[in-house]
């Protein structure tokens, strides 16, 4: 069947059955796209219902008298799409008549009496005053346009379509100028000249022929394969209407549009998404066996303008179906995640509308949680479906398996069923190696100092422009004051102190050491847990000494462990993003080994959510893993969602809002099945997580609290509304419900 995806074999597929050609198809689509199948949440702008083409099949146009106005008002269009917006929807699809103002001396009047040029010059305003008025990402599906239009809305929307419906000379176009073949075909181009994320399709039994719908994929193809720009094929089954042309025609028969599918499917490029309506069927799941990947936009709030009489499917209910065939449905964006890691398909200006509404794999957040935030997590699916290949993989999995970096990206995929899979399995592992203690230290936070030279765009806390007035004034305490407040901590119960700041530019290397002297001095047996590797790799350097001769000279001072932070992502293309003058990841990795080597201990942390993907997670994982295995200097893992509500990175527009609750719990059960037999402990940060939060993910491999966190100053200047201390009655609280006991630790895991 290979031969059948070769566009010189149509002689083959216009001979081939149907069954035939559908198996051949679902096994492309699975192949290129998995058993995810996707959807857009969106609501419906119907901006003018004037049109100048008179189709011979449509009931969306009509006549001025029968429409309370040519253009639906600014007002009326943001009160859509701020409905949609609040019903949880990221698409606004602008759905309109063709220069109706060619036609009709209204809809001309209309515009020039608002100071409008033309029909697309309104559709560019109104995108614009939804991108930034509500955050919704506008796909604009204006008809055939010239370059200059085409331009003019990628300014303000992430995506724009239209339909080439058949390349035919057919009846039901004769009154419709805009169908010239031509003109589609120049806009499909001038879409690709202008690298627009560009949707376009089939219209399936308007008159056309077999051959003429192979014609018309094959120019898509050619397109595609010049610019790369075609991010979906729609193949649309008429169905005839009362009041048109077209009213007895027969609609199309499940064979024909079946046979479309399956034949878009083996034509078109991989990289391409094919899509049917699922309101234009009465069994929408049916259309997955055919080779189809997506369903289009589905909307809670407003009808389907051009096909009112159909309503849309309710997503759980076609979430049930598509779950009972083997597949997970996932809400998308209206631009496809190809289209959003570079390349430079998005306009700048539209690029952070769709980063914040993005999850690691670039399709649409599923829930409304945040890191830092009080949202309650959404419940754990309650889907059926496992996919082969992650069962595959649990199934070859037990504790000391070297998980590789496609069966680690396999993990994080998971969604539905899979999900649940991945979390059991964690948590019988963590009772299986730790059994069920919850542990926690009780520790106090000093962060000696907010100023810092280094210019980490995810940080909120260094002295900068302040935001959410949690940053305040530049300080630097002094050593007496270090002193002071170790003294309180001990007195209050603490058996640790983590001690972390900025680079300070008057530091030179015997700072560190004198911190250290400072904390001796307010006890002389408080565990010393302090010093990221960059404020290590920094002292050393300014002391002129290796890496092991300043650690040894830490060491003797008293520091007992280090954290494991300044890691960040350990994966050096996403490092240029987010902290550029920061250490690399061989340094990261070269103070960890140097500190193992003289015998200092210290944990592994990462912090997710911000600008990375799945892959960088499990290069994170891969490189910490085989310094474990030279080293055995970890004792414990420690994700930390990115908090992004502060961070100048998030309020330029240039990261998302952190990972999702899925993405959250799957760092620390994949972690734990990734670590097992080399390192125990999982820990799982309340000030990032929250209590809800914290509980679901100790039943998902994590057995750590990590510390009372007297003074959490970072997460709060980032604007987590979780911090500054946790004491151990509220500990005790989150975790009874789980059955589970409380104990307190040391820092090196010894119950106290």
């Amino acid at each position: 069947m290979t031969s059948l995806q070769r566009p010189a074999a149509f002689a083959d597929l216009l001979g081939a059955p149907l069954e035939e050609l559908a198996v051949a198809a679902f096994a492309k689509a699975r192949e290129a796209h998995g058993f995810v199948v996707t959807y857009s949440p969106k609501v419906f702008i119907p901006l003018t219902k004037l049109c100048r083409d008179r189709c011979g099949y449509c009931t969306f146009a009509q006549a001025p008298a029968h429409v309370a106005a040519p253009y639906m008002s600014l007002d009326e269009v943001m009160a859509v799409a701020s409905a949609g917006r609040d019903a949880g929807c990221t698409e606004a699809l602008f759905t309109l008549g063709e220069r109706p103002e060619l036609r009709y001396d209204e809809a001309a009047r209309w515009l020039a009496a608002r100071g409008y040029q033309s029909t697309v010059d309104y559709v560019a305003n109104a995108a614009q005053m939804v991108l930034e008025g509500t955050g919704l990402l506008p796909h604009a599906n204006a008809g055939a346009l010239f370059a200059h239009e085409l331009r003019q809305l990628r300014e303000v929307s992430a995506s724009q379509g239209m339909m080439l419906e058949s390349l035919a000379d057919l009846e039901a176009h004769r009154l419709a100028p805009d169908k010239d073949p031509r003109r589609r075909l120049d806009t499909l181009r001038y879409a690709g000249e202008l690298a627009i994320p560009f949707t376009t399709g089939l219209l399936v039994g308007i008159g056309e022929s077999r051959e003429q719908r192979l014609d018309t994929l094959e120019a898509i193809r050619v397109a595609h394969e010049e610019f790369g720009h075609v991010q979906e094929v729609i193949i649309q089954n008429f169905l005839p209407k009362p009041r048109t042309a077209m009213a007895n025609e027969p609609a199309a028969s499940d064979e024909e549009f079946h046979w479309t599918i399956a034949v878009a499917r083996l034509v078109l490029p991989d990289s391409i998404h094919l899509q049917a309506p699922p309101n234009l069927s009465d069994d929408p799941a049916r259309l997955l066996d055919h080779g189809i990947d997506d369903f289009g936009g589905i909307s809670p709030v407003t009808a389907d303008h051009v096909n009112p009489e159909r309503a849309w499917p309710a997503v759980a209910t076609l979430a049930d179906e598509c779950d009972s065939r083997g597949f997970n449905l996932v809400p998308r964006l209206t631009v496809y995640p190809r289209f959003i890691d570079g390349d430079g398909f998005l306009d700048e200006k539209v690029r952070p509308y769709v980063l914040a509404h993005a999850d690691a794999s670039l399709l649409a957040r599923n829930d409304l949680w945040a890191s830092g935030s009080d949202v309650t997590p959404p419940e754990a699916p309650t889907t059926r479906t496992r996919t082969s290949a992650l069962t595959s993989v649990l199934k070859r999995y037990q504790p000391g398996y070297e998980l590789d970096r496609e069966e680690l990206t396999t993990l994080f995929g998971a969604r539905g069923a899979d999900f649940n899979a991945v979390v059991e399995r964690a948590d019988d592992l963590r009772q299986q190696l730790v059994g069920d203690p919850v542990s926690f230290v009780i520790n106090r936070n000093i962060n000696y100092t907010n100023v810092c030279t280094f210019k980490c765009r995810f940080c909120a806390f260094s002295k900068g422009p302040l935001s959410l007035n949690l940053r305040g004034d530049p300080y630097l305490l002094t050593l007496d004051e270090i002193s002071e407040r170790v003294r309180e901590a001990e007195a209050k119960g603490a058996t640790e102190v983590c001690l972390q700041g900025g680079i300070h530019p008057k530091f030179d290397g015997d700072y560190y050491i004198d911190v250290v002297a400072a904390v001796r001095a307010g006890s002389p047996s408080i565990h010393i847990h302090a010093f990221s590797a960059l404020e290590v790799f920094e002292g050393a350097r300014r002391s002129g000494q290796d890496l092991a001769t300043y650690l040894t000279r830490l060491k003797d001072a008293g520091l007992k462990t280090l954290p494991g932070t300044a890691a960040e992502i350990l994966d050096d293309d996403v490092r240029a993003v987010l902290c550029p003058d920061k250490i690399n990841t061989a340094q990261w990795l070269d103070v960890h080994r140097a500190a193992h080597s003289v015998g200092l201990r210290s944990n592994i942390t990462i912090m997710f959510g911000a600008v990375e993907g799945v892959d960088s997670w499990a290069t994170h994982l891969l490189r910490t893993r085989d310094l474990q295995k030279e080293t055995g200097g970890f004792t414990e893992f420690v994700p930390l969602p990115f908090v992004h509500m502060a961070t100048p990175i998030f309020l330029k527009g240039r990261s998302r809002r952190g990972p999702t609750f899925r993405e959250a719990v799957l760092m620390h059960s994949v972690a734990r099945l990734h670590y097992a037999t080399l390192i125990d402990n999982i820990q799982v940060s309340w000030v990032k997580m929250g209590v809800e939060g914290s509980r679901r993910i100790l039943q998902a491999g994590a057995n750590d609290l990590g510390g009372t966190l007297m003074d959490e100053n970072i997460s709060r200047a980032a604007g987590a509304t979780h911090g500054q201390e946790m004491d151990v009655e509220t500990l005790r609280e989150l975790v009874a419900p789980l059955g589970r006991p409380l104990r307190q630790r040391s820092t090196l895991y010894q119950t106290l």
